[in-house]
């Protein structure tokens, strides 16, 4: 798996703001709506969804 320079900036983003991480990766999809529950539920399990979804795809 390489990284690239975009990737590091979703990875930021993904730590302050997980659904914008998300969001930069996949759009309105349903991982994006998904993020935005998982954040509001609790922050930490939208970081660990985010930044699940950046490395894998």
């Amino acid at each position: 798996m390489t990284l690239t320079f975009s990737d590091i900036f979703k990875v930021i983003f993904a730590i302050l703001l997980p659904p914008l991480g998300v969001f930069l990766e996949v759009g309105f999809a349903g991982a994006f709506w998904l993020n935005i529950l998982l954040t509001l539920l609790g922050f930490v399990p939208g970081i660990i969804h985010a930044l699940y979804i950046i490395f894998t795809r």
